[in-house]
């Protein structure tokens, strides 16, 4: 009995160390991811200051000729902040970005549009610009704005587009193969309701979520995506 009890205290007393060890790794662990975080927080802030004062040499000169036309893509709880979006408008002005999307799911931006003007000079409306000055060297600002409701309206205008130009009764004895619809009669299609905008050089999301929350897909084939 007292090799049993002497056993049992033993497993106990090893239960308890293991125990102990166990939680402490965990707060060791713990305690690096934590401080690996706000090393890395600093260095993202000490990065943007530099880099937006222009200390930085490699990020001195933009070559705005490589971003023809940029995409903003918002969450709609960034969306809502129109100061900053006008503040966000003003920098890019002034450092050479004449075409720019802003884009939201809800299309909290569309509602906010007047409001935005009239904080901007020399802005004109994307699907008021002329044909061949849509994407050409101008002094003023080219804003579209443009919502998840734009891409699923787009797609449906154009397949019944599409059906009623190809898929007509008349074609119905016709092959198989000469029904199937190709990217360039899309691209027309979507061409032809006035939805088939240019594709932008670059697309800037902001909030946590790291996709384009449903800009349309057909517009950002070779888009970078950051």
């Amino acid at each position: 009995m007292e090799v049993r009890d002497g056993m049992q205290r033993a497993y106990s007393f090893i239960v308890q160390i293991g125990n102990i060890g166990i939680q402490l790794l965990w707060r060791v662990l713990h305690l690096l991811v934590s401080l690996l975080y706000i090393v890395l927080g600093i260095t993202y802030v000490v990065e943007s200051y530099v880099i937006s004062s222009g200390l930085w040499k490699k990020y001195r000169a933009f070559n705005n000729g490589k971003v023809r036309y940029l995409a903003i893509v918002l969450e709609s709880e960034e969306a809502h902040q129109t100061s900053r979006v006008i503040k966000l408008l003003l920098w890019l002005k002034a450092i050479g970005v004449k075409h720019i999307c802003l884009y939201d799911v809800e299309g909290v931006m569309k509602k906010s549009r007047e409001a935005i003007l009239e904080k901007l000079n020399a802005v004109t409306l994307f699907e008021e610009a002329g044909e061949d000055d849509k994407l050409a060297s101008q002094n003023c600002m080219t804003l579209e704005f443009a919502s998840f409701s734009d891409g699923k309206e787009a797609v449906t205008k154009a397949a019944n587009l599409l059906f009623r130009k190809y898929m007509t009764f008349t074609d119905l004895d016709r092959d198989q193969e000469e029904r199937i619809f190709t990217e360039a009669q899309m691209a027309e299609a979507l061409k032809a309701i006035g939805c088939n905008g240019p594709e932008p050089d670059l697309l800037l999301v902001y909030g946590p979520a790291r996709c384009h929350l449903g800009f349309p897909a057909w517009r950002i084939r070779y888009t970078e995506i950051v």
